[in-house]
């Protein structure tokens, strides 16, 4: 009887997890996946120079975009930061980074967005999408 309940549970758990695995990708997954691709390819070309490639920054020039209030926090802020360039240090997690950041108003919305949907979701991060309306939102308000 033993061997029957356990065989039994077996199955259930069995069926169960494959029945997980064969969910299809909901629309916003989805599209969340293509904007962290897009978004990947952005980081690589544009930012992952400074920031390295783990997202660790280089001491005391480059900051780190691992688990930061720059990344986690403000997304009107962190915009701005891709859009208008810093040119004065900023200190984060008790150090200071001086090397200044030019502006990357060239990237269309789309691509801001997504390098941000990236680095916000990336690097031991776990962070709300931001979206192409949102930085043109942030984008107008500077003109």
């Amino acid at each position: 009887m033993k061997k029957f309940l356990g065989l039994a549970l077996l199955l259930s758990i069995t069926a169960t997890l494959s029945a997980l695995g064969q969910q299809k990708p909901t629309a916003k997954s989805s599209g969340l996946a293509q904007s962290m691709i897009k978004g990947k390819a952005v980081y690589q070309q544009y930012c992952l120079t400074c920031h390295q490639a783990d997202g660790g920054g280089v001491p005391n020039l480059n900051p780190p975009l691992i688990k930061t209030a720059y990344v986690l926090g403000d997304q009107t802020r962190l915009i701005n930061i891709i859009l208008k360039g810093m040119s004065t240090g900023v200190v984060i997690d008790d150090e200071e980074y001086t090397n200044p950041m030019p502006p990357l108003n060239i990237l269309s919305d789309e691509q801001v967005a997504n390098v941000l949907t990236y680095v916000r979701n990336n690097f031991q991060n776990k962070a709300s999408a931001i979206t192409a309306s949102q930085v043109k939102a942030v984008r107008a308000k500077n003109k």
